[in-house]
């Protein structure tokens, strides 16, 4: 018994056997605990069935993948060096070194967040159709980069650092690069406003003023369109949001308004029946909805009618099918009533002089 109490009264490096024991069965305790709590709680979260996952649970198993070893390792080792007496140096040490491995931790952390955000918007926008994914991979690199650089800044400071006087630099050295590059910034924000707002997408028909034709392609600094005559339209992200875009991709349902005209030596009951003629005709196409006929107006030349309806398919195909079946059927009823389209025409009428005496 005397010799084991002597035992542990010997001191090594400091500190006796007991607080050795202690430190040694606490790192032991802590090196078991955390990566068996660490696998345990991974295992559940991938054992979910897929209509219980959520976003939440899905970020902590993209932050508990990203927890490594070295800081759990370090996490057990210095819960258990609390119980020995460290020579102050040494300490500052450990503590420099405990530091830079949390930071380190915590970038990791920060980048597996906003990677998961990312990936996940860029998951949901690949369910409609696959655009933007060059945007969204910047706004991944600009995210990541920011938690690292932040990190960086707060491990300095940590650490005793002054980091006002490099914050102080880096905020003039970016204002200096941002006003060289302010014409690519300017199309990367508006990259990224399009990834995110998605104002259109690849697909979409649109019409910029005198430029119109179907997106093909969104990039960092441009977005390519496809026009009517076949040639590729390129334009600046930044001119692009710039400017008033009509998007017919967006269109649910089209209004068409379409004007006849007769001439005007019609009998009255046929200009009466003309709306209904038009409406009949309108209503038996498929995918319509009728909204108005009426005689409209008196023109030069004609007697002037006008109809408005709905083509519930934004096909512009669609609309033309549509159009053209109503154009025939009003054909053949005035064919049928003995109704004439109206053309420009003129009368001339000739009449004699009268003669001299």
């Amino acid at each position: 018994m005397n010799e084991l109490e002597e035992l542990g009264k010997q001191v090594f490096l400091g500190n006796d056997l007991a607080a050795w024991t202690k430190a040694l069965l606490q790192f032991t305790v802590w090196f078991t605990v955390l990566p068996i709590a660490k696998s345990f709680v991974t295992g559940r979260l991938k054992k979910l069935p897929a209509e219980k996952s959520a976003a939440p649970l899905e970020l902590v198993l993209a932050l508990l993948k990203r927890t490594t070893r070295t800081f759990l390792i370090v996490v057990a080792a210095y819960l258990a060096l609390r119980w020995l007496a460290v020579p102050e140096k040494l300490d500052r040490y450990i503590t420099v070194f405990v530091l830079l491995i949390l930071w380190l931790q915590l970038a990791l952390w920060g980048t597996a967040t906003v990677k998961f955000f990312v990936d996940r918007r860029m998951l949901l926008d690949s369910r409609e159709v696959k655009d933007g994914a060059a945007s969204l991979n910047i706004l991944k690199f600009v995210g990541v980069a920011a938690v690292w650089v932040f990190a960086f800044l707060l491990l300095l400071a940590n650490l005793g650092i002054d980091v006002t006087a490099l914050i102080a630099g880096l905020g003039v050295g970016g204002i200096a690069v941002a006003l060289a590059v302010q014409n690519i910034l300017s199309d990367l924000l508006a990259s990224l406003s399009i990834a995110l707002d998605k104002p259109f997408k690849v697909g979409d028909f649109l019409v910029l003023g005198e430029e119109k034709g179907t997106v093909e392609y969104i990039g960092i600094k441009s977005t390519r369109l496809r026009s009517l005559n076949g040639e590729q339209i390129i334009m600046s992200n930044a001119d692009l949001l710039g400017s008033r875009v009509h998007n017919f991709g967006r269109l649910y349902e089209r209004r068409i308004a379409f004007q006849i005209g007769i001439v005007y030596e019609t009998s009255r009951d046929k200009i009466e029946a003309v709306p209904g003629i038009m409406e009949k005709a309108i209503r038996a196409q498929d995918k319509t909805r009728f909204d108005r006929a009426h005689f409209a107006s008196y023109g030069d030349f004609s007697l002037n009618y006008e109809a408005v309806f709905y083509v519930l398919d934004p096909a512009y195909n669609v609309y033309m099918d549509v159009q053209q079946a109503i154009n025939l059927q009003i054909h053949e009823e005035f064919e049928k009533l003995g109704v004439e389209f109206a053309y420009p025409t003129s009368v001339q009428y000739n009449r004699p002089l009268p003669q001299r005496a």
